[in-house]
């Protein structure tokens, strides 16, 4: 029971801790160019709702130097400026309390800028919290980050990537096309084949036929000895192998042959 009522107070304390504390962001670096103007940001996150006394300072160290000197105050819903610090005449409160924003502008900067700029925020109850800091950083060009340049590259190889991944599936698409039409031309060109030995065949044996016939009309003119080899003939032209549809010789047709020629020869 004893460590179940230390663990609740343990919890509500870390509450009332959350809710009375105050975090201010700011970046971490900031480049500009000779003679630009950069913005400062500066903002805050608060359990409470923002309070009409909020209040924003800033302070600034230069590169070399141990001290820091307060440059920028807000409170009391009126920005103050150092009129007789380094940035005199040059230093602007672009912030709007009532986002929770801070933000300062300084004018026409110069390498003698390089620092630690800080941002300190309070928005009673809120006041307990750590000011955060950001470094200013002036270069005659403004030098590549090493994160743009890692992302070029990723860029570049997915580029690449997706390129070849085309030229594949189309190398495929083109093959696959390719064997399709030579398939379709062989299955073509074996029903052309045998359509015309078909026809080859069909004519051959109509052509056997005729010749039976122009051997029956030489039968008359050379004699019964050719009648016979011509109804030979006949016979095999008139085969269903040959395809002809002629009909079948009668079957008194070579006796009569017989007949007549031996009628013939006994005469």
């Amino acid at each position: 029971m004893l460590s179940v009522l230390a663990l609740t107070s343990v919890v509500l304390l870390g509450i009332a801790s959350q809710t009375t504390a105050i975090v201010v962001y700011t970046s971490w670096e900031r480049h500009a160019l000779v003679g630009s103007d950069v913005r400062l940001s500066c903002s805050f996150f608060s359990w409470q709702w923002t309070s009409p006394d909020v209040t924003f300072s800033w302070h600034y160290r230069p590169d070399g130097a141990r001290d820091s000197v307060a440059i920028f105050h807000y409170g009391g819903g009126a920005p103050y400026v150092d009129n007789k610090g380094p940035f005199r005449d040059r230093l602007e409160f672009v912030g709007n309390p009532s986002r929770r924003d801070g933000s300062i502008l300084i004018k026409n900067v110069d390498f003698g800028d390089n620092g630690t700029f800080t941002c300190d925020a309070k928005n009673p109850p809120d006041i307990a919290g750590r000011p955060s800091s950001v470094r200013l950083l002036v270069f005659e060009k403004v030098p590549v980050q090493a994160g743009v340049i890692t992302g070029a590259i990723i860029g570049v190889v997915l580029g690449l990537l997706i390129l070849v991944v085309a030229i594949y599936y189309l190398m495929r698409f083109l093959v696959a096309r390719r064997v399709f039409s030579l398939s379709m031309s062989k299955h073509g060109k074996k029903g052309k084949g045998k359509e015309g030995s078909q026809q080859k065949q069909a004519s051959f044996g109509c052509d056997g036929s005729g010749q039976a016939e122009g051997g029956s009309i030489r039968e008359e003119e050379t004699g019964v000895s050719q009648r016979e080899e011509i109804g030979i003939v006949e016979q095999r032209a008139r085969a269903p192998e040959w395809g002809c549809l002629n009909p079948d010789p009668s079957p008194g047709r070579g006796s009569g042959v017989g007949e007549a020629g031996q009628g013939s020869y006994d005469h």
